[in-house]
């Protein structure tokens, strides 16, 4: 972690071929091809309404697909990696040539290269390098993208201890570990980007402490992902079912958005694009207005009394 100052948030994230510009909000789109995830498990284990609604997803503005053949709600049981693979197989065939980046949602390194050999660009890795270490190198030897998460324990066991002495700062020096061990192991710098695990091991007061304190994560210099997408600490709050939490997703990406976050990892693609984009176009306008002024004393954008008004 950087010594202290002001948060420098990253400007990119290069996955593979491709770099993912940070000048605006980022969603990656949620494709589970699993039969048992929390909220929409068995939708798309057809590879066929797997890739239409990816398709969706991308005309709904999505930047890139994050395709899962593995649930991690709690309690999940952990699958065998040739099952994971026999999910993902016909999916990537046809998700790959959409046109964005995909990444893949996996904990395994034997499953991470064979997406990537199918054509997948970046590695989600919920388990910050704990569970396959050999994931960093294959990235590294790639090029691929990777993301580091923060989780306590597995699925099966990460609800069991949600207490910290101080959420932030446990997190953040968790993927300070995680983080520099995929530097270590050759990973470039800026294809390294971080996740604070929303939902993942945390109580209801951890998960909002960390999106109110988002921006010390920033400190690390790595693109911050965020993923609060339909969770269950936004039932808690509002009393509602998985499907009844757009609106919640939306106020915790906003929040997230602030602090630093920049890709954001959603089920309700169309939705969260409007809200993000005019949450960003408002603090655009904030920054214009509180630039630093001209060496001539105006401030940017302001004309001298001179200059003619240009019109169409």
């Amino acid at each position: 972690m950087s010594d202290g100052g002001a948060a420098a948030i990253a400007t990119r994230w290069r996955v593979r071929d491709a770099t993912i510009e940070l000048d605006r909000p980022v969603i990656a789109g949620i494709l589970n091809v699993t039969p048992d995830s929390f909220s929409d498990g068995g939708q798309f284990l057809d590879p066929v309404a797997a890739r239409d609604h990816a398709a969706l997803m991308i005309a709904e503005g999505a930047d890139l697909i994050d395709v899962g053949a593995e649930s991690t709600r709690p309690r999940a049981v952990a699958v065998p990696a040739e099952e994971e693979w026999r999910r993902l197989e016909p999916v990537l065939e046809s998700v790959t040539r959409l046109g964005v980046p995909v990444s893949v949602d996996t904990t395994k390194q034997a499953v991470a290269e064979r997406a990537l050999d199918a054509g997948a660009s970046a590695i989600n890795d919920i388990s910050g390098l704990r569970s396959d270490p050999g994931l960093a190198r294959l990235a590294a030897r790639t090029g691929a993208g990777l993301v580091l998460m923060h989780m306590r324990g597995t699925p099966r066991t990460m609800q069991r201890d949600t207490r910290y002495e101080d959420v932030v700062a446990e997190v953040a020096a968790a993927l300070a570990v995680a983080r520099r061990a995929a530097l270590d192991a050759g990973c470039e710098p800026d294809r390294v980007a971080i996740d604070p695990g929303i939902g993942f091991g945390k109580s209801l007061e951890g998960n909002l402490e960390l999106i109110a304190r988002l921006d010390e994560l920033t400190r690390l210099g790595a693109p911050v992902w965020i993923g609060p997408s339909r969770k269950s600490f936004l039932g808690t709050l509002l009393d509602v079912p998985p499907s009844e939490r757009v609106e919640g997703t939306i106020a915790a990406c906003i929040e997230g958005l602030a602090r630093g976050a920049r890709v954001f990892r959603v089920h309700d693609v169309r939705s969260v694009r409007r809200a993000l984009d005019v949450a960003w176009a408002v603090e655009r306008a904030g920054q214009a207005r509180h630039s630093p002024r001209e060496a001539d004393g105006r401030s940017r954008g302001e004309r001298r009394p001179e200059e003619p008004v240009k019109t169409r």
